[in-house]
């Protein structure tokens, strides 16, 4: 008996930017670059030069007095790939293809936080 699809199915959808899917152990990461650097800070965690090694880390966005927010009223937040301590300083990494004016403008006023970030 041959399946049949449902007339409307949906493709699956692909990244907008070519970015591809990694498992690596038990979890799922958005692109091969990611991936790749995410096993790299394990290896540094693992021989002591950083420590508190995190994945997928939010961070609310602070104008001068108080939280930013969308034009839908939420809060601003910047998603970061990695955070992890490194000599002391708390380092939020992220493992960008394709920067987009959002996120550029997002980075921007973390910066203006006193936020240390690192684009790999």
């Amino acid at each position: 008996m041959v399946k049949m699809q449902p007339r409307f199915a949906r493709a699956p959808s692909r990244n907008k930017y070519g970015a591809k899917k990694t498992q690596v152990g038990e979890i799922t990461i958005d692109s091969k670059k990611e991936a790749l650097r995410w096993m790299e800070l394990q290896m540094l965690e693992k021989a002591g030069e950083i420590s508190d090694l995190q994945r997928q880390v939010k961070v609310q966005l602070m104008g001068q007095h108080a939280p930013i927010y969308t034009r839908t009223g939420r809060k601003m937040k910047l998603t970061f790939d990695f955070s992890y301590t490194e000599d002391g300083v708390l380092v939020y990494e992220d493992a960008k293809g394709y920067p987009t004016r959002d996120y550029e403008v997002r980075v921007a006023v973390a910066r203006a936080m006193g936020l240390e970030i690192r684009e790999t």
